[in-house]
């Protein structure tokens, strides 16, 4: 299964590529422009705890009375996933999901979290996602990256959620951006320190061991069905694409 993998990510690495050189990235050279990336980039954030807790949802048993479900070993690598997304710890030792962390560093810097709290608010108060979504002051392309994920997370069978967790998940940071954050940070310790430190959390997290057990769980929700594979590629491409599409909003504003 190792070889599917590297073909999957050979089909995806056109569109990964057009991501990972966006032009936002080069807007993003000072303290303004990080603030206006963070007020977009946090739906990506969350979305992918939700797409998350959607996978530990179809992998383990979350109802009474506790049954067996699935295979242990895709159990055991969800349920690590989820430990370290929903109770990482900050700077400080306290326990944190990377999404509370995004919003305090939003906070710190002086990003707008209005749209954000107050969808959450909606949510808590009984609306559907949908509802939220289509009802919100966001653009249609950041809509319909919600919309795509969220889709996903409800409908998709378990290989394809696995897969867009995985291809088109958080480990998309670029050199260049980290270069850029560095910088903003040197000249604004103050607003942008919480900032930093969940950047290079993510990069440690995300991008080393968690990516593993992410390829790993794929392999095994995919197996030897070839279309299987065709579905994650195809669904991989399309998570890609609307990240993009997420790039480009910011763009515009």
């Amino acid at each position: 299964m190792e070889t599917q993998i590297l073909q999957l990510q050979e089909q995806i690495k056109l569109a990964r590529k057009t991501l990972l050189t966006h032009p936002v990235y080069a807007q993003i050279n000072d303290i303004e422009g990080l603030k206006k990336f963070t007020e977009f980039h946090v739906f990506a954030v969350w979305d992918f705890m939700s797409l998350l807790k959607s996978l530990q949802m179809g992998l383990t048993c979350v109802t009474l009375p506790w049954l067996p479900v699935g295979s242990a070993n895709t159990r055991y690598l969800i349920n690590e996933i989820v430990t370290g997304e929903e109770s990482d710890v900050d700077a400080l030792g306290n326990r944190i999901s990377h999404f509370e962390l995004y919003l305090q560093a939003m906070e710190q810097m002086g990003a707008n979290t209005g749209i954000m709290k107050g969808m959450i608010g909606q949510l808590q108060s009984g609306q559907t996602i949908e509802e939220t979504i289509q009802n919100s002051n966001l653009s249609n392309k950041v809509k319909e990256f919600l919309s795509f994920t969220f889709d996903i997370a409800e409908n998709a069978p378990l290989h394809v959620k696995a897969a867009v967790f995985t291809f088109g998940r958080e480990d998309l940071i670029p050199d260049m951006f980290t270069q850029i954050l560095n910088e903003i940070y040197s000249a604004h310790p103050e607003q942008v320190a919480i900032f930093k430190y969940y950047i290079e959390r993510h990069i440690e997290v995300d991008g080393g061991h968690h990516s593993q057990l992410a390829l790993e769980m794929v392999a095994e929700l995919c197996g030897n069905d070839q279309l299987k594979w065709e579905e994650a590629t195809a669904a991989s491409i399309k998570s890609l694409e609307v990240r993009s599409g997420l790039w480009d909003a910011i763009m515009e504003h």
